[in-house]
């Protein structure tokens, strides 16, 4: 009887212990997505699966080979290309990683497969008919080079953001000359441009602007040459530009 007793007590203990453990961890990843909706999710989504500007998490490498934020806090504290750097401490430090790490085991547990894209997803194509394609009929060549400016475009980008930047560079610079009543001729970089302004900025920087009424326009805008090809583009040849794209290391 007093050994039934006292084995009784014992798991009695483990369980409580294993059930403080719990409600300890539940606490911490509560307090994380707190800290990471407020934070992380303008690029990361509410969930960590991934925004416009940052990744999916729960797909991360790094993220797998985290361990209680080992990884995942040289990240945080000191930026790391486009992201920038976030002061926290240790605590906030645990909360994110444990909030990270929740998301990814839900995602994991997901039926039906995941929503996220792999790099892999988007090298269907033909990698010689891409750069046929890029070199030809999408004469991307003729604003681009993979020596260049794409030179290194797929490291900069992963698969997903690369596709995205393809279909519409958002952010992409435009260049403006305006031409006034007198003939001065100013080019510059688009600044602003509705029905009754425009501005820009010339090349020592300064913002100049004038009434539309006043001034003949002339708008250089690279992203509209991604646009008209919306429109042209086949499903093959967007699946062999994606993948000739993707070699650009």
């Amino acid at each position: 009887m007093h050994s039934i007793t006292r084995n009784t007590l014992l798991i009695g203990t483990a369980l409580l212990a294993c059930t403080g453990r719990l409600s300890a961890q539940t606490e911490l990843v509560k307090a994380g997505e707190s800290a990471f909706v407020q934070q992380c999710a303008f690029c990361h989504g509410r969930d960590t699966g991934g925004g416009e500007d940052g990744p999916d998490l729960t797909r991360s490498k790094l993220v797998t080979e985290d361990v209680a934020g080992d990884k995942i806090g040289p990240v945080v504290r000191n930026g790391r290309n486009n992201m920038p750097r976030f002061t926290v401490t240790d605590q906030e430090l645990a909360q994110l990683a444990a909030f990270i790490h929740e998301q990814k085991k839900i995602a994991e547990a997901q039926k039906g497969g995941r929503k996220g894209v792999d790099a892999s997803d988007l090298t269907t194509g033909n990698i010689d008919k891409g750069k046929q394609y890029f070199n030809g009929a999408g004469k991307c060549n003729s604003c681009h080079s993979p020596t260049g400016d794409l030179a290194g475009v797929a490291k900069r980008n992963d698969g997903l953001k690369l596709f995205q930047r393809l279909m519409y560079p958002r952010g992409a610079k435009a260049k403006v000359t305006v031409t006034t009543a007198s003939g001065e001729s100013v080019t510059g970089e688009r600044a602003f441009m509705d029905e009754f302004t425009v501005a820009l900025r010339d090349a020592s920087g300064r913002y100049r602007s004038w009434p539309m009424s006043k001034v003949k326009v002339k708008v250089d805008d690279p992203a509209e040459a991604h646009v008209e090809l919306l429109a042209k583009y086949t499903d093959d040849d967007i699946h062999n530009l994606m993948t000739y794209l993707l070699t650009l290391k």
